[in-house]
């Protein structure tokens, strides 16, 4: 039987999610006799909880293909977190009325592990209500913290930015060192994993390179470790670098940077910790210091993808479909590693129970003895990962990104829903 399907993106995107969205609606396209129409969320699942739907069949083949070098969100992402089906089962039974109203048999949902519980939820509540729906959690993030998935479509070209930057960075610092800048200090994503963090042990082969200093929220912050690595590190090479991870905190717990608010997830908003660094630099060892935050540049980079993470991210959404009209509900495609040199990689499932609300950390065999680095392990994970470049097209030195028309779909609902 022939129905329509809901994809919706969500939490923060990435320089490849719309290579999933993009992988998503040419293989739905290639099975028209499984898959009616295409709907998209405008703003993730707000879209669906409001019936404020994106009909993706007005877009033209060639705008769905330019999908595949587009950063961002193509269709609106939200951070919004629907609670358990007890705590609030209105929500749930809403995203089945809506889905009902619109014969919506497919619900791909592209996101982390709060949006694998989300799918996973959906699952169930569709079966009790009568109305089952194919439920295909697809991942994202940039964390890198989803289990089972060897890695996370988004992370290999946060990765890569990464990595450059703090070569190029260095390169920089080191050039004026002896009269001006001695510590440079870069800030990165990652609350609970260092995995971004790690990705730029990748800019040095040892010797000396930077970054000289690593800093992990896996590994507790001890002030005095870190300051006799610094000034060790301006003694040997003149010059030190240090990327910490944003979520980098003391041994009870606390954030180094935590500004006292929380986001929609519940999250403790975090930001400013190289701030926070920078100043204790100055205060206990006198040098002078800059230092950047990566920020939204890092997740937004699409000119420096990994030609690896987009090939994943594309086949993530390829899979998703292929899985729903197989038959397949409540799981998730994965990444499964099949050999290092050369690397290698095929698509797997999991059942999105084992990932739902679940955060994959850095094993302590990837951080090094001292805390402040990776080891040849970690090295021989990451390297493959940013591999490979796949420059979107350029005009006039810039980068052509598409946008868009996002036609919406008529309403069929009498009824608001109002979002809490």
């Amino acid at each position: 039987m022939r129905q329509n399907a809901f994809y919706a993106q969500s939490g923060g995107v990435t320089a490849v999610i719309n290579a999933t969205a993009c992988g998503v609606i040419e293989t739905a396209r290639k099975h028209r006799d499984r898959i009616g129409k295409v709907y998209a969320g405008r703003n993730g699942i707000i879209g669906a909880l409001t019936e404020d739907m994106i009909d993706t069949g007005a877009e033209s083949a060639r705008t769905i293909a330019a999908l595949r070098h587009t950063p961002g969100g193509a269709f609106g992402s939200a951070r919004y977190k629907l609670k358990g089906l007890e705590e609030n089962r209105a929500e749930y039974e809403r995203l089945i009325e809506v889905f009902k109203a619109h014969d919506i048999g497919y619900f791909f949902y592209n996101g982390g592990g709060d949006s694998m519980d989300t799918a996973h939820k959906v699952s169930q509540i569709g079966k009790r209500l009568g109305f089952p729906v194919r439920c295909i959690g697809v991942p994202k993030t940039v964390d890198n913290d989803l289990p089972i998935t060897d890695t996370c479509p988004g992370f290999g070209s946060v990765a890569k930015y990464v990595a450059v930057s703090t070569r190029e960075a260095a390169l920089d610092v080191v050039s004026m060192a002896r009269t001006s800048t001695r510590v440079f200090i870069l800030e990165v994503m990652g609350r609970h994993a260092g995995w971004i963090a790690a990705a730029a042990g990748l800019a040095g082969n040892g010797n000396g390179d930077a970054p000289h200093v690593i800093l992990f929220p896996e590994i507790p912050f001890d002030r005095d470790a870190f300051l006799a690595r610094v000034r060790d590190s301006v003694e040997r090479y003149e010059y030190c670098v240090v990327v910490v991870s944003e979520g980098t905190r003391y041994a009870d717990g606390h954030f180094l940077a935590e500004a006292g608010t929380r986001d929609a997830f519940g999250h403790a908003q975090l930001g400013g910790v190289a701030a926070t660094l920078a100043e204790l630099v100055r205060s206990e060892l006198g040098f002078k210091y800059h230092y950047a935050i990566a920020d939204y540049l890092q997740r937004a980079a699409r000119h420096i993808a990994s030609k690896v993470d987009v090939e994943q991210a594309y086949a993530v959404g390829k899979a998703a479909v292929e899985l729903a009209i197989a038959g397949e509900t409540a799981v998730m495609p994965t990444i499964v590693r099949t050999s290092d040199k050369p690397y290698r990689w095929t698509i797997g499932k999991v059942a999105l129970g084992r990932v739902a609300n679940r955060e994959k950390m850095m094993p302590r065999r990837f951080i090094g003895r001292d805390g402040f680095s990776i080891t040849q392990a970690c090295r021989r994970y990451l390297e493959p990962l940013i591999r490979g470049e796949d420059y979107p097209p350029y005009r006039d030195g810039l980068p052509t990104y598409v946008t868009l028309r996002n036609k919406p779909v008529e309403r069929r609902l009498d009824t608001d829903f109002v979002l809490k």
